[in-house]
Formats: C-alpha cells, sequence, structure tokens
C-alpha cells in the first residue's frame, strides 16, 4: 500500500499556504494531498503509477480532490489540467517505499528481482523499454554516461565494459546480473549501498527522470497562475541540480552572458526565489522517517506581471 509518511510535510504546508488550487504532479498515496485539501485547497493529483491513483483515490475521497493517472511531465498538455488553472505546484520526486518493496515493479537489488523498474509498472500495458531492454541494447557511452551522471560513479567506463561484455554471452534478466556486474568492477567489498545507487542510475535513465523534469519545470511554471508557488522535493543530487539552476534563473532579472554590453534577454525575472537554500528535515524526522534524510526542498513563486 502507498502510505509512506510525507517528507517536510510542514515546510510544504507552509509554503503553498494561500493556494487555493494545487496540483499534486507526484500524488503516491497522496499523504501531502490530504494535509493539503485539509488546510482548504481544491486538489488536482497526478501519478503515473496506477496503483498510486488507486491508493490517492481511495485516501481523497470525500474530499475537494481527484485523481489522474498522467505523468507530471505531461500535465501542461492535458485539457483537464490546464482547466484547472493551478496557483500551487508539488512535485515530490523519486520512488516510494511501496514501489520499492513490490519485487514485480523491478526497483530493487533483492536476489531473482526482474529488470523491469518503469514507472508506470508492468500492470499498465507494458509500455516503453525496461531496465532489462536498456541494459542489453545501450551502446557502451551510453551506458557509461548514465552511470556518470546518475550515479557519480568513478568507475563508469569499467563498468559499463564489463555489461556489454557480459550481455554478450548472456542477456540481463533479473537484479543478480546486475548486482553480478558491479561486484566484478568494483570488487568484493561492494554492498548494498553501491548496488541502490546503480540501480537507482539506471532507474533515471530507463524513465528519462532528469530529462522530463528539465523539461517540465518551465511548462509547469507557466500553467501556474500569475502569483502561484510551485514547491520541489528533490532525493538525487541530479534532479536538485535541475531545481536549484531553474529556480535561480527564473528569479533573476537579467540572463545575458556576463560582459555583454548590451542587455538583449527578457530583462525581467519571472517571479522570486523563496528558498535560498534547500529546505531539509531536520533531525527529529530524520529519525522518523528514513526517507526524508535525502530530501531537498526548494520553492518559487510565479511572478503577478
Amino acid at each position: 500500500m502507498f502510505t509512506h509518511q510525507p517528507v517536510l510535510l510542514d515546510e510544504v504546508l507552509k509554503l503553498l499556504a494561500g493556494c487555493q488550487r494545487v496540483l499534486d504532479g507526484t500524488a503516491g498515496g497522496a499523504g501531502h494531498a490530504v494535509r493539503i485539501a485539509e488546510a482548504g485547497a481544491e486538489v488536482l493529483a497526478l501519478d503515473q503509477d496506477p496503483r498510486a491513483v488507486a491508493a490517492a483515490t481511495e485516501r481523497l475521497e470525500g474530499r475537494r480532490a481527484r485523481v489522474l493517472q498522467l505523468n507530471f511531465a505531461d500535465a501542461p498538455e492535458s485539457p483537464e489540467v490546464r482547466a484547472f488553472r493551478p496557483d500551487g505546484v508539488l512535485l515530490d520526486l523519486g520512488i516510494s517505499s511501496p514501489q520499492i518493496d513490490d519485487d514485480s515493479r523491478g526497483f530493487t537489488f533483492r536476489p531473482g528481482v526482474p529488470l523491469d523498474m518503469r514507472m508506470e509498472g508492468p500492470r499498465a500495458g507494458g509500455q516503453g523499454p525496461t531496465a532489462a531492454d536498456w541494459l542489453n541494447t545501450a551502446s557502451h557511452d551510453e551506458i557509461e554516461a548514465a552511470l556518470r551522471q546518475n550515479a557519480d560513479e568513478q568507475r563508469a567506463r569499467r563498468l559499463a565494459g564489463e555489461i556489454v561484455r557480459r550481455r554478450e554471452n548472456r542477456p540481463f534478466v533479473i537484479s543478480d546480473d546486475l548486482v553480478g556486474a558491479i561486484r566484478a568492477t568494483l570488487g568484493p567489498g561492494s554492498g548494498p549501498a553501491d548496488f541502490a545507487r546503480l540501480f537507482q542510475a539506471v532507474r533515471i535513465e530507463v524513465n528519462q527522470e532528469l530529462v522530463r523534469l528539465e523539461q517540465a519545470l518551465p511548462a509547469l511554471r507557466d500553467l501556474m497562475e500569475p502569483g502561484g508557488v510551485m514547491a520541489v522535493i528533490a532525493y538525487h543530487s541530479g534532479e536538485d541540480r535541475i531545481v536549484k539552476h531553474a529556480f535561480r534563473e527564473w528569479s533573476r532579472s537579467c540572463i545575458c552572458p556576463e560582459g555583454q554590453p548590451v542587455c538583449n534577454c527578457r530583462g525581467r525575472s519571472l517571479g522570486e526565489l523563496l528558498t535560498r537554500k534547500a529546505i531539509t528535515a531536520g533531525a527529529e524526522e530524520q529519525a522518523a522517517n528514513a526517507r526524508s534524510r535525502s530530501a531537498h526542498l526548494r520553492a518559487f513563486r510565479k511572478g503577478r506581471a
């Protein structure tokens, strides 16, 4: 069940206070959405995982809220989302514990788990390539780049070579296949922390999470009503870097290259940065909720002009 404790809940509610219509782009089990609705806002919650949609729909029953099965990156193209006219947007990125715990989803490095990793899940019609498909067909350079960018892996070139070498003899099918390649490259001292980091890197690549986030942020900003607030919780350094750079760039009045004598850019800021530094969970929340330990919350308010 999608029942994990919402991360940085009080901080999110404070940032979205006053918003009348909030788009929760990553509903999960609706932990944030329930409290946002209880605070008085109407909520439109999205999730591409059909199980999350079912769980969120059940939890939001009787409240001013509804749920759509949709990836947040596709929200700006949805007539229903556009008609909602949100003045608040929340993204709680990454995956939830229930998704990791379900072996059929293929997110975990537990033995014998199929290498799937698609956010929609195998029961959603089997759309798109699986992690096994990617590991078996991507070029050496593509695998190296993904492991380096998504996991900061210094031995990415060696690991990519090991994956390519192994798949020539037997295709990657289950978690053990990828764990074996990691162990062969990183040595016997490698363990769960390495497996988790590198499995996450593959998942990010399979779902194009960083690319879709970078594309979605400006589209969601434009979707918001003037004065609207966007809040994003990131758990991965690449995600947080994209959010930080976007919000900072939007808050600048001039984005011309340094030293350019005449400004020919937009000449005005697009809004206000609400978080000079990322908000992180306090010691009490980190002790009670392990997921919060890597969470970074940033927020931006769209200009009214």
